[in-house]
């Protein structure tokens, strides 16, 4: 993997990720922008103890553009976009429109190819693997700035999830405090260590899984991906290393070789769901890393206790049907799922590459 480093006009930080070590990005940025300008603030809820991004320049952000104007496409002569180059492999780059930036973290945007048909299901294996790299570096360069302390790669896919950029990339988040999904999960993981002497409860989920066998989509060597026991979503999955690391810097050789197979492999699983002839489903795949920050307030846990994984859930859930957050799941996060965890293990599992 080769990395390249620039900026756009308005100073905005943009790197090159290549497959080719002998390419070369020299193209500027020809566009008359202004500096950009953020208004992002966090405020802290006193009554839940989360935390709200204020974030009112995004109102101006791009909404769904025709295609010859996508903003994620190389440039192509007087046609100008956020990546100045002709062509790319993977490009990150600082967002326009971020919903944290400064002391209050920081946003980039992920192009998985340049490619604006694609989807991250259409990768080779070669791309979804640089991909990965990419992820990797920017958790590295992150987890660095003062001001983030938890690091959130992500990918939004479909207009029914609320995307309003069709080119296939996701976002990273670098949240300046440890989310409160993952507090909810750092406080279980202590609990369970002090009740059991030690023992670690996420190797206890993924043993668990792995010996009642009724919601595993798929095992390999290196990987497990299974349909969660209390899964949310209608189609969920969680994918994990089988070594526990705490994040993506700790993946080992083999199992960031295996990735990308394992992972294309769900990606056009899901997309199978609900039959031929259905348009392409959408989703929401997220990286779960242990945060970089204090975890003092977690007794006796630490960042090697944590396991990274991915989860990977659509909010279809049936041909033609959306699950929507109504009152029980918006008003008191309790949800309710009409999906079976084994009903939905078993659909993946029916629609396995030949």
């Amino acid at each position: 993997m080769k990395k390249t480093s620039t900026r756009l006009a308005d100073g905005r930080e943009l790197i090159y990720y290549d497959s080719r070590d002998d390419a070369v990005r020299g193209a500027v940025d020809r566009r008359p922008l202004d500096p950009t300008v953020t208004t992002s603030e966090v405020r802290r809820d006193p009554l839940l103890g989360d935390r709200v991004a204020i974030a009112s320049h995004r109102q101006g952000r791009t909404y769904h553009p025709p295609a010859d104007e996508c903003p994620l496409c190389p440039s192509q002569g007087d046609r100008l976009s956020e990546i100045p180059d002709s062509s790319y492999d993977v490009v990150v780059f600082e967002n326009r429109f971020p919903s944290l930036a400064g002391d209050s973290g920081r946003c980039e945007v992920v192009c998985f190819t340049s490619d604006h048909d694609a989807s991250f299901a259409d990768l080779t294996e070669e791309q979804a693997g640089l991909v990965l790299e990419a992820w990797t570096d920017r958790t590295a360069e992150l987890s660095h700035l003062p001001s983030v302390e938890q690091v959130f790669c992500f990918e939004n896919r479909g207009a029914e999830i609320g995307v309003t950029l069709g080119h296939p990339h996701g976002q990273i988040y670098g949240y300046p405090f440890t989310t409160p999904r993952t507090a909810l999960m750092l406080r279980s993981l202590a609990a369970h260590k002090e009740a059991t002497g030690g023992e670690n409860l996420f190797d206890e989920v993924v043993a668990r899984e792995l010996a009642d066998g009724s919601r595993v989509v798929l095992a390999s060597d290196h990987w497990v991906a299974f349909v969660p026991y209390a899964a949310h979503w209608p189609y969920e999955v969680h994918l994990y290393p089988r070594r526990r690391v705490p994040d993506l810097l700790g993946l080992d050789e083999g199992a960031r070789t295996e990735f990308p197979q394992v992972y294309l492999e769900l990606l056009r699983r899901f997309d199978r769901i609900f039959g031929e002839g259905e348009p392409p489903t959408p989703y929401i795949a997220a990286w779960h890393q242990a945060p970089f920050g204090s975890l003092e307030e977690f007794d006796g846990v630490n960042r090697d206790d944590f396991a990274l994984h991915l989860e990977l859930f659509t909010i279809r859930r049936t041909s033609g049907k959306l699950k929507f957050l109504a009152g029980s799941e918006s008003g008191m996060s309790v949800f309710i799922n009409d999906v079976p965890p084994e009903t939905a293990a078993q659909r993946l599992r029916e629609v396995a590459s030949s």
